[in-house]
């Protein structure tokens, strides 16, 4: 009903004759001729102003055109304008050259205001029925027709009904005016020697009304140099400077600019290391800015010559402030800075244009002295007893008595880590072991002696005697290696109640009970050839039983080691069983025929016996031969009369394949025995690998008995 009551309130008829003016504010009606649909009056004269909201436009057609036709509408007419321009004016029933009808077309106002006077004049020869024009308010597509660049988005323009607005790229902002977009670039801070700054959104036109502020701010001792790129556009105006947008540069209280237009500056170089750059545009424009390259300059360095034997990196024609340069050395040399040696050396130019430091110098690689080698000696193959790079020493063993592990070449070299190398053993120093089974005096194979005799002195120097500390001795053993002896381990216990042969902790010998003598001769008398030493730890085998004799085996480490000599020798151990019929040599100073003591080292040899046989000869005797137990005699009384009071070192003295003599090894210590030619002797052979690894390795206790003593 509401609108029903506006549209009649739009629908009237004038018929008065003077001129009349309606005001129209809603957003559509309807207007028509006076006394339409009858024939409009004469001179009449009525005006129609239409009034929308902002953001909307006005559009009018007309469904029904009849008026007076005449030369260029001077009659009857209707006229549509706007408040300065006249959109249109009909009149007649139909279009000519000098007349124009609305028909089918539509007026459309450029804003929210448009004015339609009809007018007719004081005559009509004919009836003529008028007009019925239609008006509505339609949207404005600001974002397409919108043609004033004042007016316009910069970037994104948003339409709707009545109205638009603006949005901005990413990383501008919108200006208080709703449609300029702006960046905030006021805090940017360059620290880096080099670096380019440009315009915002540079090579496209940078941004609208915004104030850019960029600061180079780096190591006072620098000097910032500006060159600009050819590609420089900034607006300007012909007649007066930069007074639009333009660029200032500012060094300290001095200020650069502004600079504007298509010409990039010339090269600046600013003799300062702080700077602000600041860059302004207005409101308009379509520039595309500018872009710049900075370099940081420093005071130069004299130039530099590197050490002899060595080298600078990098290697530049010209040094300036902050630069470093490292100083090396050719390989085999060690920079040499206050009297400290060193891979590498850095230096830096300083702010002043002088170097931190001197240029050190390039010192050859010193090994110094060669460690000492014990039982060793080294001898150097350089010239004048040179240490230095590439130097050679040659390590070698006190012959004949020692002789090198595995065979090395014992020769070092001076490396460049400052280091005495061996290709085999690296850094480390050859082993120098005793030679086993040598003496230097040397025995013609002897005949069967059956009742023994006096040992040559210096051929068996591996012969030890365990003695007393009053001088009175009680056993006797075999060097093995440099500091143990090998003995049978019933010497090392007092002896024990026949009823229960039980082995105490409290019948064991102290090591402080006796001594080892070794390069000893004469039982009683002494000579310069002994070697009196202490015991550090005595070693019995693990299963030894004193009853049955079984595993009769010690061993005895020295609490220093001997000096080896001619008389003076370590025994070798076995490298394989013995066999039937090989010959043996016991020797010690045990009791002869008649219970008397030689005064002399004695000496007798003797064949291994098959061990089925012995076992046999001892059974009557109820006897056990174990199998760690060896016999070795003569069958017609070979030991008759030579009674043992110790352990007496029996030593296989044999050939080789060839005919060539091998040394002598030990094969067992005496122990005791019963018969004419049958005597029971420690087994030697299945114990060789366990004994050969404690004395290299210098162990307190024996091996467990499954590796050792199978």
């Amino acid at each position: 009903m509401r609108w029903l009551l506006l549209y009649h309130a739009l629908c009237f008829s004038l018929s008065k004759a003077s001129a009349h003016t309606v005001e129209l504010n809603d957003m559509f009606g309807q207007i028509q001729s006076p006394g339409y649909p009858d024939s409009y009056p004469s001179d009449s004269e009525v005006t129609w102003n239409i009034t929308v909201p902002d953001g909307f436009r006005i559009k009018l057609y007309f469904m029904h055109f009849n008026l007076e036709s005449s030369y260029l509408c001077e009659y009857d007419y209707v006229k549509v304008e706007t408040e300065d321009q006249v959109l249109a004016t009909f009149c007649g029933r139909e279009t000519t050259d000098t007349e124009q009808t609305p028909g089918q077309e539509v007026v459309l106002s450029p804003g929210s205001f448009m004015s339609i006077t009809f007018r007719s004049d004081f005559s009509n020869e004919e009836r003529f029925t008028g007009f019925d024009a239609h008006y509505m308010a339609v949207d404005v597509d600001e974002c397409k027709e919108r043609e004033d660049e004042e007016l316009s988005c910069d970037h994104y323009c948003h339409n709707y009904i009545g109205g638009y607005y603006c949005s901005c790229r990413f990383g501008y902002i919108l200006h208080t005016d709703n449609r300029t977009c702006r960046v905030e670039c006021s805090d940017n801070l360059f620290t880096q020697r080099t670096g380019v700054i440009t315009s915002p959104d540079f090579p496209n036109p940078y941004p609208k009304s915004s104030e850019c502020l960029y600061t180079i701010e780096l190591e006072e001792g620098f000097m910032v140099n500006l060159q600009f790129e050819d590609i420089f556009d900034i607006e300007d105006h012909p007649e007066v400077p930069c007074p639009y947008d333009y660029i200032k540069i500012k060094v300290g209280p001095k200020v650069l600019g502004p600079f504007c237009g298509e010409k990039a500056p010339e090269p600046i170089n600013t003799q300062s290391h702080s700077v602000l750059i600041l860059f302004h545009s207005d409101n308009s424009g379509e520039n595309r800015g500018w872009r710049l390259s900075y370099r940081a300059a420093g005071n130069e360095c004299p130039e530099l010559q590197p050490p002899v034997h060595g080298k600078i990196e990098p290697s530049q024609a010209k040094y300036s402030f902050k630069d470093q340069v490292l100083i090396s050395c050719d390989t085999g040399y060690k920079v040499l800075k206050d009297n400290v040696e060193m891979d590498t050396f850095q230096i830096e130019c300083l702010k002043d244009g002088t170097w931190s430091n001197k240029i050190p110098t390039c010192k050859i690689v010193d090994c110094r002295a060669p460690g000492e080698l014990e039982h060793g000696l080294v001898t150097f193959s350089t010239r004048n007893n040179l240490t230095t790079y590439k130097s050679e020493i040659r390590y070698s063993c006190q012959e004949p008595y020692y002789k090198m592990l595995n065979n090395i070449t014992g020769i070092y070299t001076c490396s460049a880590q400052g280091v005495w190398m061996n290709k085999v053993l690296g850094r480390s120093l050859p082993t120098c072991l005793p030679v086993c089974g040598l003496p230097k005096f040397s025995r013609k194979l002897m005949a069967r002696i059956f009742n023994g005799r006096p040992a040559q002195q210096g051929t068996t120097p591996w012969i030890a005697m365990l003695s007393h500390l009053n001088g009175q001795p009680f056993c006797g053993g075999s060097l093995l290696g440099s500091s143990w002896i090998v003995t049978a381990a019933h010497c090392l216990h007092q002896s024990l109640d026949p009823e229960d042969p039980t082995l105490r902790n409290s019948d064991l010998l102290s090591p402080s009970d006796f001594k080892i003598i070794l390069g000893k001769h004469w039982r009683l008398q002494s000579d310069e050839n002994e070697q009196h030493l202490g015991v550090k730890h005595i070693t019995l085998h693990p299963q030894y039983d004193p009853s049955t004799f079984e595993n009769d085996v010690a061993l005895v480490e020295l609490l220093e080691s001997p000096v080896l000599n001619a008389f003076v020798m370590p025994i070798c151990l076995p490298e394989g069983p013995q066999q039937e019929g090989a010959m043996v040599i016991v020797s010690g100073w045990g009791k002869q025929f008649l219970q008397r003591f030689p005064e002399t080292l004695m000496e007798i040899e003797i064949p291994i016996v098959d061990h089925d046989t012995c076992q046999k000869a001892y059974a009557p005797l109820k006897k056990k031969v174990t199998r760690d137990m060896i016999c070795a005699g003569e069958k017609e009384g070979g030991l008759r009369g030579w009674q043992t009071t110790g352990a007496l070192p029996a030593r296989e003295w044999g050939r080789a394949s060839k005919g060539a003599q091998r040394p002598p090894s030990l094969v067992g210590c005496q122990c005791g025995g019963a018969g004419d030619w049958r005597k029971a002797w420690e087994e030697g052979l299945h114990r060789r690998r366990c004994i050969g690894e404690k004395i290299s390795t210098g162990c307190s206790s024996f091996p467990s008995q499954v590796q050792c003593f199978p």
